[in-house]
């Protein structure tokens, strides 16, 4: 009796699920960083799905395939830049090291992700257009960035690399002062993102006020 030959499955035609799934993303991300860059140009309020599709060249029923409203993509954007500083933050504090030099790195982070699409978003939009419930999760990461900063001065304090303050005031100021950047920070501008954080961290923690050579940090 002849052997027979076993046939082939046919390919299928479509992707493996999990490369579908890593397209979509991609996908996603392009919805949410064309969206960012739009809201950094021209404001929340200003910006339609229509605009956002338009700048894609895809349909407005298409971003419903990625999205479900314009708040979910703020909630989204404004959280992607959060978790940025967040993670970076927690992996410098994992780290260990001096207090200073931690503080400096945490500085480094949060200019960084101000000068980028999702971290502009936080600064020029942020959570004030989303409602209420959403914006708790937005307030409570916030918060935990906060926090790193307020016990990294404490902790300067404590080695006698700081002069005595308020941590609370303290870490407000530098918050404030490093969050302003992402107002002004333009891509094509003089300073590349690491020049505005080296000088950003050299005024913040050493001032204007001319010293003596002896005071000068290396």
């Amino acid at each position: 009796m002849p052997r027979s030959t076993a046939v082939p499955a046919s390919a299928s035609p479509w992707a493996p699920a999990d490369r579908r799934a890593q397209q979509r993303e991609v996908k996603r991300m392009a919805v949410l960083r064309t969206a960012a860059q739009l809201f950094n140009e021209r404001g929340f309020h200003a910006t339609s799905l229509d605009d956002i599709a338009e700048r894609l060249n895809v349909s407005k029923p298409t971003l419903y395939y990625y999205i479900e409203n314009k708040d979910q993509i703020l909630l989204e954007c404004v959280k992607m830049a959060l978790d940025l500083m967040q993670t970076g933050i927690g992996e410098v504090r994992a780290a260990g090291g001096s207090a200073i030099d931690q503080l400096k790195a945490c500085m480094r982070i949060y200019s960084g992700v101000v000068t980028q699409d999702f971290g502009m978003c936080v600064i020029r939009i942020g959570e004030d257009p989303l409602p209420d419930p959403l914006k708790k999760e937005l307030r409570r990461l916030k918060a935990g960035i906060d926090g790193h900063f307020r016990r990294l001065i404490e902790e300067g304090v404590a080695e006698g690399a700081l002069a005595p303050c308020d941590p609370k005031m303290a870490a407000f100021m530098l918050a404030g002062a490093l969050s302003w950047i992402g107002r002004w920070y333009r891509p094509d501008g003089d300073l590349t993102p690491d020049q505005i954080a080296d000088q950003g961290i050299e005024l913040l923690l050493n001032g204007v006020l001319q010293r003596a050579p002896s005071q000068v940090n290396p």
